[in-house]
Parts: structure tokens; sequence; C-alpha cells
């Protein structure tokens, strides 16, 4: 893994006094993510892992389906570039964020959903339960590995688990470009996802449950909050939802029948 920080002196004012330390500040770097020569957009994230950010943002923002619409795939992290060449003209199938509305009727209870120009995500198709116990494992290896942010204190942290731990596990300045990076990461490695579990530093936000509905996991694990939009989408989704996961105890938002104690 590329080093995500770099060492710095800066004053430091406590009770009165300035001093001088060395901090460790985390890189921020530029990547444009190119299809066919057209740039397609450019991603503010942490070294390291660009060939996995890339693909994975492409997956999230509904370019890329499978690996048969791939021709080339390459990233140059010293240029910030990464580029996919696709056999045919590739377009977004969909707007991947869509729009919150709020269905007609009773004004008083709004039940947010996507319009019809936005993406259908489909309730994710799984068997697979978890250990409540395993479940704070995990957590306890996302937290253990998570060097950087006990460093610096200034990046997200996301990672891929199974029955058995964790598969991978990335560090990023930016929460969606560790969960893009986790996603490429899959895609490139034909990791199949219904019987696994995203696993996260920070909250449980709208954008992010999108993101694991439509890859099809089934459990999205995090050691903060859950938004109350976000929880709403993922009982529709069949998503199991654990939050505030810490100190041996965590909190259920949706589809508990996941979890065995």
């Amino acid at each position: 893994m590329s080093l995500l920080y770099n060492q710095q002196e800066i004053a430091v004012y406590k009770k009165g006094q300035i001093s001088s330390e060395i901090d460790n500040l985390v890189i921020e770097m530029p990547l444009t993510v190119l299809i066919n020569g057209k740039e397609i957009a450019t991603l503010s994230c942490s070294p390291g892992a660009s060939l996995e950010l890339g693909t994975g943002y492409l997956i999230n923002e509904g370019w890329l389906q499978s690996p048969e619409q791939i021709k080339n795939i390459k990233a140059d992290e010293e240029k910030g570039m990464f580029w996919l060449e696709s056999f045919a003209q590739l377009s977004p199938d969909a707007d991947p964020h869509g729009r919150y509305i709020s269905e007609t009727g009773d004004k008083s209870k709004p039940v947010p959903y996507f319009n019809k120009d936005a993406r259908q995500i489909k309730p994710v198709d799984s068997v697979a339960r978890f250990k409540a116990s395993h479940l704070l494992r995990l957590i306890e290896l996302l937290e253990d590995e998570s060097q950087t942010f006990q460093l610096t204190g200034g990046v997200h942290s996301a990672a891929l688990g199974d029955d058995h731990g964790l598969i991978t596990r990335y560090e990023d300045i930016g929460r969606h470009n560790a969960v893009d990076k986790v996603i490429g990461y899959a895609f490139l490695n034909h990791i199949p996802l219904h019987d696994k579990c995203l696993v996260l530093s920070g909250r449980v936000a709208t954008e992010i449950l999108v993101k694991v509905a439509r890859n099809g996991i089934p459990l999205l694990l995090s050691r903060s909050a859950a938004m109350h939009l976000a929880v709403q989408l993922a009982q529709e989704w069949n998503v199991c939802v654990v939050g505030f996961t810490r100190n041996q105890r965590f909190n259920i938002y949706s589809h508990r029948e996941r979890i065995l104690i």
C-alpha cells in the first residue's frame, strides 16, 4: 500500500505557548478518469490503488456493468490518470444518484424513493447470514489495520469481509473513494459479493447504501451512525445495516434476520 501521509513541521499552540512539532499530514492527489479518451471526472483521492478506484468509480456511477465491456484498462499514479478502453462507446445507464421525492398522499409520512429517471435498484438477492461475534471481530480488524487514521486522523477506511476475515481494505481521504476501491478490487479479481459484507469506519449515508445495494452486498457494517433515509432504503433493498459497532455491541437498523446470535 502506498504511503498516504507526509511529515511536516508545524507550530502548536498549547496553554499560552507555541512550540514546533512534526505532524503527519495526509496526501491528496487528483485522479483523472477517461473512457475511450474522453474525460469523465477528476477525483480527489489518496495515493494507491488507482486502478481499483477508477474501476469502482465507473461501476458505482453506472458506466461499467461487466468485464466483457473492457478492452483495456490501466492507471498511472504519477501522472494521476486512469484509462478505460471499451469495445463500444459507454454511457451511464442512468443517473446513479437519483433524486429523492415523496409519495403523494399522507404528507405527515412521506416515503422517499428514487423517481423514474433514476436507477432502479433491485432488492439484494442473498440468503447470507452473519454471526454477531464475527461482525465485532471484523470491526476490530478494520480498526487495528487503519494505521494511517491512527497517525493522522484524516482518512476513512473501508473493507470487504467474509466468514474468515477481511479480504481487502483501503484507506482514503474520501469515504466514497475507499468504498469504490473495495468494489473495484472485487470486480477486477472476480470476487462474488452476494455473501460478503462491506465494513466501514464512517457513517452510513444514502450514497454509500446505494453502492452496496447496486452491487448485491447483503450487509453493511459500520462503527458509526446510520442515516434515516439510508435505513428506509435498506429495508426496501433487502440490506442489513449494522451501525455503532464498538465495545462488544452494535445497532441493527434493518433486516435483523441476517444476524445470527
